[in-house]
């Protein structure tokens, strides 16, 4: 016999297969939301039939424990307060969630501008500690990258790091 995941195993010759998925379900929900899309992956890994995982899964939005505008919600908060992610990188991490365009854009709608660059200027204050010595042009083209990385576009980018660099004194020349 191939090798199947444990659950298929312990249940013997004719598994349930709707009891695997449930038990798949509730294992990857406990303690992290998931969206729709990452537990019907695993499901689908699993081997359990797309008919049983698709009723499962519509039955489990209907009680609430799978919300992807929810777990958007969350995902976009916490991405954004632990790694100061800007929208644009946002979307696309949602996107890899299998979180619909039309959710994540209302989702990200609901950050402001104002929260976008408070988190940025946050970013800036904390790499310049470790930016002292170098020099201001240098220091300023590292920051912009640091960034756009995270999804800040170019005009917000350069802005931030102009104002974080002139508050201490420090000089950007145009070209940086």
């Amino acid at each position: 016999m191939e090798h199947e995941p444990d659950e298929l195993r312990d249940l013997g010759p004719e598994p349930d297969h709707e009891a695997v998925a449930r038990k798949i379900l509730l294992d990857q929900l406990t303690g992290q939301a998931r969206s729709r899309h990452e537990l019907a992956q695993r499901l689908a890994r699993r081997n359990v039939p797309d008919e049983v995982a698709s009723r499962l899964l519509d039955r489990f939005e209907e009680v609430g424990l799978v919300d992807d505008e929810a777990f958007a919600r969350s995902w976009v908060d916490s991405r954004q307060r632990t790694r100061g992610l800007a929208g644009r990188a946002l979307a696309q991490e949602l996107r890899r969630k299998g979180i619909d365009d039309e959710t994540a854009r209302d989702v990200l709608a609901e950050v402001g501008r104002d929260d976008e660059e408070r988190v940025a200027r946050e970013l800036v204050r904390k790499k310049l500690r470790s930016l002292r010595g170098v020099d201001d042009t240098v220091a300023a083209r590292r920051l912009v990258g640091m960034l756009a990385r995270k999804g800040y576009g170019s005009g917000m980018a350069f802005a931030v790091v102009k104002d974080e660099l002139a508050s201490l004194g420090r000089d950007v020349s145009a070209d940086a």
